[in-house]
């Protein structure tokens, strides 16, 4: 039988062999240059983000940073890019809420659990979204709309979106006001905007930075905007807490990711690095000047939060009969 000595001092070596494997990765970490996964184009306000963080990023590690864009599928062509890779911490996705936690709610069949086979490093960056209506509308408000579908029930208001997350947000402003809207699911912002501009659309759901140069031209006029607080570039824009209704806030965003199972000392180094990035004054200037905040979690408050949106979205889509397709 061994000695409780021989075991004491056995389990000391044993932590200290640990301790210098971590230490050991985190001094060596990365190797070669980072491999940046973007599941939309080049050019696009996402991409922009992917690329100035993670340039930044392998910079501040001593490396180079490949971007890769792979569009498509939602975001599910990049994810088993990822997937595909070693759990190494060289291989990183940018991802957002659309294949984070929308995808498991609208897709039949989805091929990967983004809460098991994913580790948040941190958020980047997030963006309010915008309700508008034409700008000569007789809608001016929330009170507006909620008033006119309770007086209308028979004659629902026509509410645009142009993804399965702009969707689920809207059925679940119609779940809070306890009113119906006939929702319509375009391609892509501008027909929303065409239609709302030629009366042929009552209400349309977008990101506030697309719409913008529109409301500034009075061709479109917000009526409220879902983030925590009012945009500085849109002050008298209330937002929907302003308008009574407390609970809603979401907005869309964008983090960096790794594989699961990549080693505690990496994801450490990289989530650190990526938070000092993010919070000095150059990563605060790049998401202002782009519209968006600061997306402010990462690490575990990053997977709680993404883990409370997964289960909201879920409930929403249960309540309005939402079926993955």
């Amino acid at each position: 039988m061994l000695s409780k000595q021989w075991q004491i001092g056995a389990g000391v070596v044993l932590a200290l062999l640990q301790v210098s494997s971590a230490w050991a990765q985190d001094k060596e970490f990365p190797t070669k240059p980072l491999r940046i996964l973007v599941p939309f184009t080049a050019g696009s306000g996402s991409d922009t983000t992917a690329r100035f963080f993670g340039d930044r990023l392998a910079k501040q590690l001593g490396q180079t940073a490949v971007v890769e864009n792979k569009p498509g599928a939602s975001g599910i062509i990049s994810v088993q890019a990822l997937l595909a890779q070693p759990a190494d911490g060289h291989t990183i996705l940018l991802a957002s809420n659309s294949p984070i936690s929308v995808n498991p709610v609208s897709i039949k069949n989805l091929p990967y659990n983004p809460m098991t086979d994913l580790t948040p490093l941190a958020g980047l960056s997030r963006n309010m979204n915008v309700w508008v209506v034409s700008g000569n509308s007789k809608l001016n408000s929330l009170k507006d709309v909620v008033e006119y579908a309770k007086n209308n029930p028979n004659k629902p208001l026509s509410l645009a979106n142009y993804s399965a997350g702009y969707r689920l947000s809207g059925e679940w402003f119609s779940h809070m006001a306890g009113i119906k809207f006939n929702h319509i699911t375009y391609k892509g912002g501008a027909q929303i905007f065409t239609d709302l501009m030629g009366d042929q659309l009552d209400v349309g759901i977008a990101d506030l930075g697309g719409a913008a140069a529109l409301i500034k031209a009075g061709k479109l006029k917000a009526i409220a905007v879902s983030g925590e607080k009012r945009h500085p570039d849109f002050p008298l824009v209330p937002t929907f807490v302003d308008s009574g209704f407390a609970e809603f806030v979401n907005y869309s965003w964008t983090s960096f990711y790794v594989k699961a199972g990549t080693p505690e000392a990496i994801k450490k180094k990289l989530t650190d690095t990526l938070v000092k990035l993010r919070d000095a004054r150059e990563g605060m200037d790049y998401n202002r000047a782009s519209g968006a905040d600061s997306m402010p979690y990462f690490g575990e408050s990053m997977q709680k939060f993404q883990q409370d949106e997964l289960e909201r979205f879920t409930r929403i889509a249960k309540i309005a009969g939402i079926q993955p397709e």
